[in-house]
């Protein structure tokens, strides 16, 4: 697939700045905090798979069940 197929309102870029204080000391400690954003894969309910997009190539970090690398205030997400 390309990437304007994937992305959208479930699979999206996310910056920095919005991941949890644990999530980015975690890009410290494996020295990736030099990105400015991670890309988010929506499953279904709150899971989600983080991963830093490389052009065409995604290098993935987190399985995220809880969604907890980036907490949403919406419900149920």
């Amino acid at each position: 697939m390309r990437w304007t197929d994937i992305a959208g309102p479930d699979h999206h870029a996310i910056q920095i700045d919005r991941l949890s204080l644990a999530a980015r000391q975690r890009l410290e400690q494996i020295q990736q905090d030099d990105i400015d954003e991670v890309f988010s894969f929506h499953f279904s309910g709150k899971a989600r798979i983080i991963g830093i997009r490389d052009q065409s190539v995604v290098k993935l970090l987190w399985w995220d069940p809880d969604h907890q690398v980036c907490p949403s205030p919406k419900k149920h997400t």
